[in-house]
């Protein structure tokens, strides 16, 4: 059985939705949390068959309150990527992951945006991308994915809503699995929160059975292009 590392930077997110499809293919995920006293992060990738960068809710890359773990992150995030095994970012970890391999980060503001993102080629994901889905943001910086890497949708702005860097690394500016009990708790466990909050969770609870229809389709993609279901 396949075990999946999830590099997790509160206790308030994680993998939400998408736990129920991994786990109904037989992909195991172990959660790593580089902000809890004495952890400490894997100083490879030996033994696991990819990495999940989740978001940081408001630590930044650039900016603002910086990730801690940052540094060692990248080490590990760049080999992952050096063994060609798929890596996924959420958020922040988009940030990090276009980092790793060869873009960068911007600074931005902590925000949360409920929007919806449009995909840019009908083959993204295996052709399993959705030609439109709703995208939830909530995080600070913002990603630049490396020159060579393929914006596979947009959201209303024009900004990268999903990117693929190299054949396995992929960049969810959102989080497709994403329950608005996560917002609810990153709001309670810091306290900077963006502005209007309040809104923001009540667009989100209106899109939450949106999103869950968009990450069936999301998810078989994902696993398709990943590679996750090989045999390797």
């Amino acid at each position: 059985m396949k075990n999946l590392a999830v590099l997790q930077h509160t206790d308030s997110e994680y993998l939400g939705l998408m736990e129920d499809h991994f786990e109904s293919r037989a992909i195991r995920f172990t959660y790593l949390r580089p902000f809890t006293p004495g952890a400490m992060l894997p100083r490879s990738a030996e033994g696991y068959a990819g990495l999940v960068l989740l978001g940081a809710g408001p630590r930044g890359v650039v900016s603002g309150d910086l990730l801690p773990s940052l540094a060692p992150e990248l080490r590990l995030t760049s080999d992952f990527l050096a063994r060609e095994l798929p890596v996924i970012g959420i958020g922040v970890g988009a940030a990090i992951l276009a980092i790793a391999a060869g873009g960068g980060a911007e600074a931005a503001p902590l925000r949360c945006h409920v929007g919806t993102a449009r995909r840019t080629a009908p083959d993204a994901l295996a052709g399993f991308l959705p030609e439109q889905y709703p995208l939830v943001t909530y995080l600070r910086d913002r990603p630049v994915p490396p020159a060579n890497a393929d914006i596979l949708a947009r959201d209303e702005a024009g900004e990268a809503a999903l990117f693929q860097t190299g054949a396995r690394g992929f960049g969810f500016l959102g989080h497709p699995g994403l329950k608005t009990a996560m917002i609810e708790d990153l709001v309670m466990e810091f306290d900077d929160a963006p502005a209007d909050i309040a809104t923001a969770l009540e667009r989100m609870r209106a899109v939450q059975a949106a999103l869950a229809t968009a990450l069936s389709e999301i998810m078989v993609g994902l696993i398709a292009a990943t590679g996750l279901m090989d045999a390797r």
